[in-house]
């Protein structure tokens, strides 16, 4: 097969994207290559998945020519040192909002309290351009990235915000620069510098951007974590002798040994011995599963009990976990980036207010009176000025990390700030069972007594023979007789049945406990309890039958109860409208019997992690707006691919890595709080935009000088320069009424 017809996916490392400006002109640079068919970049990692044939060092170059910088990215690599680098922007961009915002506040004291010397007098013709050179330096170094960015876009043929920062600190700087040295000849009224402007403004634009950084959180923590499940050695066998060797060395068809409390290395099938494994990770289920002869065991699942052989059927970038892995990355770099609303209207506003500026000269020039020059300079740089980009720089960033922040005083993380502009558009929510709608933890559900017995003794010799297993539900019984405070008889001649339960002799006594299986194959009769172990199955729980000698003397059920608050929180989430769908790995039955617990009409049972994520897309391809709420391994996918991912806090760090949301206190009643903020967070927003372009729309004409030929009214750059902080003054303000926005109360 030629190169030309063989499709290869390729995935990059970017440095230096600030905006969604930046992802449009990398996808523009990448596309335009010979030989790429699909180009999707991820602003949340800063990287880029390029499909087609194209060479990976003509593909370098191409970012490399549109002004950032890349490397190839192969294998699961470790994203710490990635980790490492966005902690280091974060550090330099609050220094570079530290620097400006002191200089700033400094030269508004001096002028307000009248510290400096009036431009053009004597005293001041060496201290002004001082102060104009310690500008420039601030600029340079606060800056630099804002100017250096425009000019890329500039160059590609794009404006964002980079181009109104840049536009507005430097009109800003070259303004007060030509009052400095053309006082004499300027209008008195146009005789002011604004070099506090120009640093505030980068002061707080730094400060917006770092803390964005900083909310954006570690987006390759979940990456990390599922990277760490899988063990780097593995013990082959090979010529009858055991081997601890690197995983990446292990090939397929090579028998393994797996002793307990070892990861199972790659995919493979059971030769050899029994034991149960801890598949959570795959199908976040809390109970353990049984393994024999056959089965088949998967990589970064945990075996419990026994030592086993196996042989590998799947291995590296094969294995279930590698395609998790996968999947987590495919589902972040594909979600939709939402761009930025004031970036959207960047594109036309730069131009149009450069068009007014350039207009506004060459009227001014021509029709305007002596001395006309003056009037024009000073009438087009107002225009610039008045149109500085503070209060649409601020208008989402800032509504953004006050909603963040008043969601966090209600026990919820926003990680990603999209998530609020997305969460009050959801149509349709996905639930995890087991930790998100359930407990997650196994309890005693019901015990029945059979004869003459008491409840506690059936309880006291459950637990006195469990007492010795390492199973979930042992662990369970044990616990509830500890509650009760019951003291546990001696055990002799213990003896666990995989896939059975457990035998022992107590008070001399032989003791069975287990299911129907065993007491089949130990001849004891439990035909007459059929149906009541049907009714508890069919209620999600898991029936034991406990029997001394040859009598049943007991019944002891073990469950995953729902949480309190899911029936109440699934209410309020329909009544907001949402279509709610529970996805479970665990059984049709048990599926069942917890969604109707907890009101849930629609269920998905028995669904694998990749086939959770298949869910959502399945949705989302009928038009829905898809929010999935998980605490498992598992559910991560999924998390990564919905509109909107909402990892309980109380759940496995991976999870809540992959989220946009985390609800640290573990109940789902914030869910609905969350819906609820976004809506008001996105009306702030809206209302902010507004609010930045009132000032715009109405000043910029009159700092054009529009009502001068009628009212003799010409806008002082001052008066431009007061819009523009009473602009930003309304962008903050109206922001920070989300900290008091009453959230619904649910107690």
């Amino acid at each position: 097969m030629s190169l030309e017809n063989t499709t290869i996916e390729r995935r990059l490392s970017i440095l230096g994207m600030r905006c969604a400006g930046c992802v449009s002109a990398i996808e523009g640079a990448l596309t335009g290559i010979k030989g790429v068919t699909a180009v999707s970049v991820n602003f949340a990692d800063h990287s880029a998945i390029v499909i087609g044939n194209a060479d990976p060092e003509v593909l370098i170059q191409a970012v490399i020519e549109a002004g950032f910088d890349a490397a190839l990215m192969e294998g699961f690599e470790d994203p710490v040192l990635q980790e490492e680098q966005e902690l280091q922007r974060y550090r330099l961009l609050m220094k570079k909002a530290g620097v400006a915002g002191v200089f700033g506040a400094f030269l508004m004291l001096a002028e307000h309290f009248s510290w400096l010397p009036d431009i053009g007098t004597k005293t001041g013709q060496w201290i002004w351009p001082e102060i104009a050179l310690i500008t420039l330096s601030i600029l340079v170094y606060s800056g630099w990235h804002f100017y250096s960015g425009a000019m890329k876009s500039l160059l590609l043929g794009q404006a964002t915000m980079d181009t109104l920062i840049a536009l507005g600190t430097g009109s800003a700087w070259l303004y007060s620069c030509i009052v400095l040295d053309y006082s004499e000849t300027l209008p008195a009224l146009a005789k002011h510098a604004y070099f506090e402007a120009a640093v505030v403004i980068l002061a707080f634009i730094n400060l917006g951007t770092g803390l964005e950084t900083m909310a954006r959180g570690k987006t390759s923590g979940a990456i990390r974590q599922l990277i760490g499940l899988q063990p780097r050695t593995a013990r082959v066998i090979r010529d009858g002798l055991e081997l601890d060797i690197p995983i990446e060395e292990v090939g397929l068809g090579e028998t393994l040994r797996v002793r307990p409390g070892e990861k199972i290395p790659v995919d493979g099938v059971l030769l050899e011995g029994h034991s149960t494994l801890d598949e959570a990770m795959l199908t976040g289920e809390p109970l353990p599963v049984e393994k024999s002869v056959g089965s088949e065991v998967v990589a970064g699942t945990i075996n419990q009990t026994g030592s086993f052989l196996f042989k590998a059927t799947r291995i590296g970038r094969d294995t279930a976990l590698a395609q998790i892995i996968k999947s987590v990355k495919q589902a972040q770099s594909s979600k939709p980036e939402i761009a930025r609303l004031a970036d959207k209207i960047s594109g036309i506003f730069v131009p149009v207010v450069v068009a007014i500026s350039v207009l506004t000269f060459f009227v001014w020039l021509i029709f305007g009176p002596e001395p006309s020059l003056g009037y024009a300079f000073v009438t087009s740089m107002t225009v610039l000025v008045i149109a500085c980009p503070c209060a649409l720089g601020l208008a989402t960033p800032i509504s953004v990390m006050v909603a963040v922040g008043r969601a966090a005083q209600s026990g919820i993380l926003i990680r990603k700030g999209d998530a609020l502009q997305t969460a009050g558009k959801l149509t349709c929510l996905i639930l995890d069972k087991t930790g998100t709608v359930t407990e997650g933890k196994p309890i005693v559900s019901t015990i029945e007594v059979i004869g003459n017995e008491q409840e506690d003794y059936v309880l006291q010799i459950a637990a006195s023979i469990e007492s010795g297993s390492e199973h979930p539900l042992a662990a369970a019984i044990v616990l509830a007789a500890a509650n009760k405070q019951l003291k546990l008889d001696k055990v002799d001649q213990f003896e666990a049945i995989a896939g059975l339960g457990v035998t022992a002799f107590i008070n001399q006594q032989k003791v069975f406990f287990g299911n129907k299986a065993l007491m089949d194959t130990q001849g004891i009769s439990f035909s007459r309890y059929n149906n009541r172990l049907e009714k508890l199955s069919a209620l999600g729980q898991t029936p034991m039958l406990l029997a001394v000698e040859d009598k049943i003397i007991g019944i002891i059920a073990v469950s995953d109860p729902i949480k309190k608050d899911s029936a109440l929180a699934i209410q309020q989430l329909k009544n907001q409208g949402l279509r709610i769908i529970m996805v479970t790995g665990d059984n049709q039955i048990t599926a069942h019997a917890i969604a109707k617990q907890a009101g849930i009409a629609e269920v998905r049972a028995q669904v694998l992690p990749q086939d959770k994520a298949d869910v959502v897309k399945e949705l989302q391809e009928q038009g829905e707006c898809v929010g999935m709420v998980g605490d498992g391994i598992n559910d991560a996918p999924a998390l990564a691919q919905a509109n909107v991912g909402l990892a309980i806090g109380t759940g496995t760090d991976v999870a809540i890595e992959s989220a946009d949301v985390v609800i640290l206190q573990g109940s789902l009643l914030k869910v609905p709080e969350v819906i609820e903020l976004s809506k008001a967070t996105v009306i702030n927003i809206k209302q902010n935009l507004v609010g930045a372009f009132f000032y715009n729309i109405l000043s910029i004409p009159v700092a054009a000088g529009l009502l001068y030929p009628l009212f003799g009214i010409l806008l002082n750059p001052m008066i431009a320069g007061a819009a523009m902080a009473m602009s930003s003054f309304t962008v903050v303000t109206n922001a920070n009424r989300l900290r008091w926005k009453k959230l619904s109360d649910h107690s």
